[in-house]
């Protein structure tokens, strides 16, 4: 890489929806600079990120642009059932992929394997420059072009710069973006859990008063052991947090929470905290600046779909730049920001309800909310709207 190269397109930011745009937009013909903060040798590993994703059905389609998803599927564990319950009660709502033809809802993936492959993929990729670890350390926007510095002194050019950074994005702020949003005073604890019985590809979203207390299933391990990922949801102000019991306790408070048909059930991984809130930006664009996925919006992990709404900003900013001879066009921004904060907005507002609904105890709204999620089982086109809302679909 050598001082002053011009790109089509520069995106600061790291993590799976950066490099998945990139690759997309690359495969394009797009010559594009990604600028990353972290060492890519230390992202790929457990201790940097234990955390699994959701990729649904239809979000799978970025990452098969991307070119990755056929040498990690074997590693992705399929869904094909999501059971949902309220405070540890009988499944009150059953999802069944097949009732709508289809093999799975999505699929559940470590996000280091998801990582490791994105990284090899970019290493390969003529028109893409991976720059990490790297930082920037301004940008000026012109009406031509976009100058970007970096921290080792270097420039780049480029026709857009994409905003990736993050919740706390630094571009964004550069930009006198501002946000709306608020915190939820709970925090998701995140660990892969061992168990005795098969998961049978089966989901579970147990609603409890203090938040969503989710089980997605993984790949087994392998020496054949039965593994999920769990995000068990808390009130941040809660005493006596799972975080901070001893393992004894934690173990014994675990089991209680899955379903008999798990068995003995363990932690195999180390526990990871991680607060919540909402985050939206008042606007995606500026001029020849775009913001994507958690840049933009930053959602409750109660539906598992914050990744998938990223990747459907890759989907359409990679739509409307493929065949743009000028990446940072207005009209072609303002296109994209329409289209996409319609559907952001109905999932922000889906996951806020959802989470007020749910996390919350009183007996007149816990009644109220069993006999509603029992009525829905009982629509078949209401549940096949659920359904394919949870496979990224629409329709």
């Amino acid at each position: 890489m050598t001082n002053n190269r011009t790109y089509d397109v520069i995106i600061i930011g790291g993590g799976m929806a950066v490099l998945s745009l990139a690759l997309c937009l690359a495969k394009e013909g797009k010559s594009v600079a990604c600028i990353d903060r972290d060492d890519p040798q230390v992202q790929a590993t457990a201790k940097f990120d234990g955390r699994t994703i959701a990729v649904s059905a239809g979000s799978a389609e970025v990452l098969k642009k991307a070119g990755i998803w056929e040498g990690i599927k074997e590693k992705a564990c399929p869904i094909r059932q999501i059971n949902i319950t309220d405070g540890g009660s009988p499944t009150l709502l059953e999802f069944l992929s097949e009732d709508i033809g289809d093999e799975s809802f999505g699929h559940i993936i470590e996000n280091r394997i998801v990582r490791t492959a994105l990284f090899a993929a970019a290493a390969k990729q003529k028109n893409l420059d991976h720059i990490a670890p790297q930082s920037v350390t301004d940008f000026k926007i012109s009406d031509e072009t976009v100058t970007v510095t970096l921290a080792d002194g270097k420039t780049l050019c480029a026709q857009l710069l994409v905003g990736a950074d993050g919740r706390g994005s630094w571009v964004r702020e550069q930009a006198y973006i501002r946000t709306r949003g608020w915190e939820y005073n709970q925090h998701a604890l995140i660990c892969t859990v061992q168990h005795e019985n098969p998961h049978n590809n089966i989901a579970l979203e147990d609603f409890r008063p203090s938040g969503p207390f989710a089980v997605l299933p993984m790949t087994d391990d392998e020496n054949g052991n039965h593994r999920s990922s769990i995000v068990w949801t808390e009130h941040t102000s809660k005493r006596r947090s799972a975080a901070r019991i001893s393992e004894e306790d934690f173990h014994k408070k675990l089991n209680d929470y899955f379903p008999d048909f798990y068995g003995s059930v363990k932690k195999i991984s180390p526990l990871q905290t991680y607060p919540l809130g909402l985050i939206h930006a008042e606007k995606y664009i500026s001029q020849r600046l775009v913001l994507i996925s958690d840049a933009a919006h930053g959602i409750h992990p109660i539906a598992g779909q914050g990744l998938n709404l990223g990747l459907r900003d890759i989907l359409k900013l990679t739509e409307l730049l493929k065949d743009a001879e000028d990446c940072g066009a207005p009209a072609l921004l303002e296109e994209y920001q329409r289209a996409r904060r319609i559907d952001n907005m109905a999932m922000i507002f889906a996951t806020d309800s959802l989470n007020k609904l749910f996390s919350n105890d009183l007996l007149p709204v816990r009644m109220a909310r069993r006999f509603g999620l029992k009525a829905v089982g009982k629509l078949p086109f209401a549940k096949k709207f659920f359904m394919k809302q949870a496979m990224g679909l629409r329709g």
